[in-house]
């Protein structure tokens, strides 16, 4: 960067408070983050990206101290909006709210076992605190914004779910961007605000538990840069899930950054639909002995969104398994990029990895990139790459309106039946459901038979 942009500066960063621990780890970021230049579009992993027009200035961290510490159950204004968001997502373990990255409540229910898990904020701690185990140990990436996270991290929701146990039902973290009263927040310096929302979740060894991240936003345009970690322990189980549905005002820059140990299994959903500009890294180490990961997202660009996913399927262990399916679709003037990397590493034999992206481009002004990769460093190995992009199928249409369903009735009927397999893989009913729904909502108007049919008497006649 040269120099530090005016309002991300040491004094806002050290403004946070908290733990003696988070105020050095936080310092020591900036001090990374200020000699820094921002990345470019000359890099692979933000290729395809417009990276380079993107202006750091006109974000700012938010000025005021945080203001109350966190309530477990009760019925404050955040919990509320919370609890009326994850209704939908079907019965839950227990609740997390966060605003602009603060956990601000935490509600269990009463019939989750004592102890079997463990929920908290690294702020609870107060300044004698301890670095939680685990944070920050599979890593982020090493550029401006990884240490802009850092150092501007102002809390931590961590979930440890203890050995040996099963959690039938999801814990649900709803990460509320914007002030609650719903009017203009105050960024240091002016400029629109930024928030840096955290997750650790550690799954014990052959414990098995569920949860689901929802990020949202309304009414109000923001700088979002999530990180989640999720480290599961030896023969453990985590089933995943991250809905994302900000104002379609704001920019996006997540990490999602997973590790799985021997004979252990992640199930990783997520749902791209909000933000002007939405990014999601992805990286998974499938670390030990047949440890195996699935990954699946589904995401529905329109107007001018741009989503942008990077993944890495990084293969340690031997004969450990990944398969990872993007399915998503752009219409509109939207656009989507997928650039994906499978890596086996040496002494990774009998690795079993597959990656398939599939885009549907809806209208004549969408565009879809999708670049799959292969590393392989390792013999006895089994992996494979596809990648799809195109229209509505012709000989669906045509086999559909050739039983006398209307084009604009048949087209609705192809795009909900290509999200509705993925949906049905989902780790939760509750959040297939959610993609479904999203998905039937949005369409409205932008499939090409909708325009035609909305299309005056005689418009394009020859």
């Amino acid at each position: 960067m040269g120099t530090t942009p005016a309002p991300f500066t040491a004094d806002a960063s050290a403004a946070l408070g908290g733990p003696q621990w988070l105020a050095r780890r936080r310092a020591e970021a900036f001090g990374r983050f200020a000699g820094m230049a921002l990345p470019t579009e000359a890099e692979e992993i933000w290729r395809y990206s417009g990276i380079d027009s993107f202006d750091l200035d006109s974000f700012a961290p938010i000025s005021a101290p945080i203001p109350a510490p966190m309530e477990r159950g009760g019925g404050s204004s955040d919990l509320v909006v919370g609890e009326a968001l994850a209704r939908g997502l079907g019965p839950r373990a227990a609740l997390v709210v966060t605003r602009d990255g603060v956990v601000r409540a935490v509600k269990t229910e009463p019939d989750l076992p004592e102890g079997a898990i463990e929920i908290s904020a690294a702020r609870a701690g107060g300044d004698d605190g301890e670095k939680p185990p685990g944070l920050g140990e599979l890593g982020y990436p090493r550029d401006a914004f990884g240490e802009l996270h850092e150092a501007f991290l102002a809390d931590v929701v961590l979930v440890t779910v203890v050995p040996k146990v099963l959690i039938t039902r999801p814990v649900v973290v709803v990460h509320l961007v914007g002030p609650a009263d719903g009017t203009a927040s105050t960024p240091v310096s002016g400029g629109t605000f930024s928030c840096f929302p955290r997750t650790l979740v550690r799954i014990g060894r052959s414990a098995t538990a569920g949860v689901i991240e929802l990020l949202a936003s309304a009414g109000s345009s923001a700088l979002v840069v999530p990180v989640t970690e999720l480290d599961v322990a030896e023969d453990g189980c985590l089933d995943y899930a991250n809905l994302q549905v900000l104002d379609q005002r704001s920019t996006q820059l997540a990490l999602q950054a997973s590790r799985v140990d021997q004979h252990g299994t992640l199930r990783s959903f997520t749902a791209a639909l909000g933000g002007r500009y939405a990014r999601v890294r992805t990286d998974s180490d499938v670390a030990g002995e047949g440890a195996r990961s699935s990954l699946l997202a589904g995401y529905l660009g329109t107007d001018d969104q741009v989503h942008d996913f990077r993944t890495l399927q990084d293969h340690h262990g031997p004969r450990t398994h990944s398969e990872l399916l993007f399915t998503g679709a752009v219409a509109d003037r939207a656009r989507s990029v997928y650039s994906g990397l499978i890596r086996i590493e040496r002494g990774a034999h009998g690795a079993d990895a597959f990656q398939t992206n599939h885009n549907l481009v809806l209208s004549e002004g969408a565009h879809a990139d999708s670049v799959p990769n292969l590393d392989i460093d390792e013999n006895d190995v089994r992996c494979s790459h596809a990648s799809t992009v195109g229209p509505i199928d012709e000989e669906q249409r045509y086999y559909l309106e050739s039983r006398g369903i209307e084009p604009s009735v048949a087209e609705r009927l192809i795009v909900l039946g290509f999200f509705s397999d993925l949906a049905a893989h989902a780790p939760f009913e509750g959040v297939g459901k959610f993609l479904e729904d999203a998905v039937r909502q949005r369409l409205s108007g932008r499939l090409p038979g909708d325009r035609l049919s909305d299309a005056p008497p005689g418009d394009g006649d020859g």
